[in-house]
């Protein structure tokens, strides 16, 4: 383990110097592009949340609680309290695990930077160009406070996104409020207290991962405006005694790699190296999906006697255990999590859509009985975290053995999605909810949007069902 507390400048400290300096034009022109099209993939999900259950739900509680507000919701005509506000369009971009992920860190960085960057540049009055900073900001952040735990989090119990994700959202909302250097160490140390994030949900398929990352927008939120008036928080949030990785990560603690929490700052944008799913399920689960689907048309109607997926050893307690529920997901979250119901979903339907992991589909005797022939078993060879590979080995009745390996799962940093394919994506996101009118002028303005446009009118026409 790398600890730079003896011989480095605090962690803190490093990232308040870098918000507070970080301008537009520091930022190369790809990357900026690119973002905008991480904009526009959490757009179109938020898009096809927006009429679920959860979503009308957690609007309704926040209602109850925070009544009506001045800042915009992705895709509804409901307006909130900045903080509600920012919980409910994190909830939005991540309800439906197809948000993008940051894969050393495992961490969905844009499904709270974006949410608190909108809801600061509408409180802040910031243009465009100074949002996109921000969200950048946020990305950057969240990357690196997750590669520094050395994907020890989920083994902890924790979800890193909703952890991390009110330091970098803390910074973002800070970045487009004005504040110095020193309010944003403080906002850091704020935001000790307020990060969350269990990853119980993975036991009965409850709701709470989804909001985790609204969470974490809100509590970055808050712990900026706090910072602001003068609020006081602890000096060394990361590195402490009982800082974020001592506190979370106990004796795994001696795994962590603190040096990369500020790893080329401003020299190596992580933002390219954060991947967008082609799938709405666990990006886990990826690799052993394209196997799957490179194998499906290979059955040709044969009976399938045993199916073998390999996959990292460390993801396997998320998308396997317990056994019993990932063969028979109870819901579509239980299912999202799930190799056995996922790799048979792909087996018999040829694809894995938003259509694949809901309704009937959950009950269908063929698909379940796929699934009930998964066996797991960890892959010695596999690359994860820098990337999530799958194998898949079917035999089949009449002495076949079909085979295929996802080295590099597509979306990944070696297998980019192009951003004509995230915006097709999108596309087939947001017709899910609105015309395809209304879907090419939101991928209109959030492509083509000058840097000057206010963040008050794009929220506006984000916010128009």
């Amino acid at each position: 383990m790398h600890d730079p507390t003896h011989n480095q400048t605090a962690i803190a400290d490093r990232l308040a110097d870098f918000a507070a300096t970080l301008t537009a034009d520091a930022i190369p022109e790809t990357v900026r592009l690119r973002a905008r099209h991480h904009l526009l993939d959490a757009i179109g999900i938020a898009l096809a949340s927006g009429k679920r259950d959860f979503a009308q739900r957690t609007l309704v509680a926040l209602q109850r609680v925070g009544g009506a507000g001045d800042c915009a919701v992705l895709g509804l005509p409901s307006r909130l309290a900045p903080r509600d506000a920012a919980t409910l369009n994190g909830l939005l971009c991540h309800g439906l695990d197809f948000d993008d992920t940051h894969l050393g860190a495992i961490v969905h960085p844009t499904a709270s930077a974006f949410p608190a960057a909108l809801a600061a540049a509408e409180l802040a009055g910031a243009d465009f160009e100074r949002l996109l900073t921000a969200y950048i900001l946020g990305v950057e952040v969240a990357a690196r406070l997750g590669q520094a735990a050395s994907s020890q989090f989920h083994a902890a119990g924790f979800h890193p996104t909703g952890v991390v994700g009110a330091f970098s959202s803390a910074l973002v909302a800070g970045k487009l409020l004005d504040l110095t250097a020193a309010e944003l160490r403080q906002a850091q140390g704020i935001a000790l207290s307020f990060a969350s994030g269990s990853l119980e949900f993975l036991e009965d398929g409850g709701w709470t991962k989804r909001i985790h990352p609204g969470w974490a927008a809100a509590a970055g939120l808050q712990a900026a405006t706090l910072a602001a008036s003068g609020f006081v928080g602890a000096s060394q949030p990361y590195e402490g005694r009982f800082g974020l990785y001592r506190s979370y990560l106990g004796a795994r603690f001696e795994a962590c790699d603190l040096s990369r929490a500020t790893a080329d700052l401003g020299n190596v944008w992580e933002l390219m190296e954060t991947a967008i799913k082609p799938f709405p399920a666990c990006h886990f689960t990826h690799g052993a999906i394209d196997a799957a689907l490179a194998l499906a048309g290979d059955i040709n109607g044969t009976a399938v006697e045993g199916i073998t997926v390999r996959l990292p050893r460390e993801v396997m307690p998320v998308v396997c255990e317990p056994e019993d529920n990932k063969k028979r997901p109870a819901n579509s979250y239980d299912a999202q999590f799930s190799i056995p119901f996922l790799v048979a979903a792909a087996l018999r339907r040829g694809q894995v859509t938003l259509a694949e992991i809901e309704g009937d589909t959950l009950r269908d005797p063929e698909i379940l009985d796929l699934a009930g022939k998964v066996d797991c078993e960890p892959d010695p060879d596999s690359p994860y975290p820098k990337s999530y590979s799958g194998e898949v080995s079917i035999a089949l009745s009449d002495g076949r053995n079909l085979h295929h390996r996802e080295e590099v799962n597509r979306g990944a940093a070696g297998r980019p999605l192009a951003n004509e394919e995230i915006a097709e994506k999108f596309r087939q996101n947001a017709t899910a909810s609105v015309s395809t009118r209304r879907a090419e002028e939101i991928e209109t303005l959030i492509l083509a949007a000058p840097d000057s446009l206010p963040a008050q009118q794009l929220a506006a026409a984000l916010g128009t069902a």
